[in-house]
């Protein structure tokens, strides 16, 4: 149902914009989130935008360095990600949630996307 890109390799304090779209869902109707899972860790939530007032909640992990944005014309959510870091190092995905606001809580999300690569090393 959702398609993420923009995953790449990425140098420590670089930057990265991922994106989030659909050809089968309105993405504006549904509250979406990011997550990430990396290797030999448990899935971590990390942003959330509200279908209802485009609030926006962040993990404490990547608050300050990430940031969720909607482009309903574009039926697209980013994830722009600044300072970098090794430990960002994982495979992201966004979800969709029939929930009017934002929570992270990953079991609240009925779509998922296959996921995006971001790889962070010198």
């Amino acid at each position: 149902q959702l398609v993420e890109s923009g995953g790449d390799l990425v140098q420590p304090g670089g930057s990265l914009r991922l994106s989030c779209g659909s050809s089968r869902i309105t993405l504006r109707h549904y509250s979406i989130g990011w997550f990430r899972v990396a290797p030999g860790r448990e899935r971590e939530d990390l942003s959330c935008i509200s279908s209802s007032d485009s609030s926006t909640a962040y993990g404490d992990s990547v608050k300050g360095r990430f940031t969720i944005s909607r482009d309903n014309a574009k039926n697209t959510v980013y994830l722009q990600m600044n300072n970098l870091k090794a430990e960002d190092t994982a495979i992201y995905y966004c979800a969709a949630s029939g929930r009017a606001d934002c929570v992270l809580i990953s079991y609240e999300y009925d779509y998922w996307g296959q996921g995006t690569q971001v790889t962070v090393s010198s």
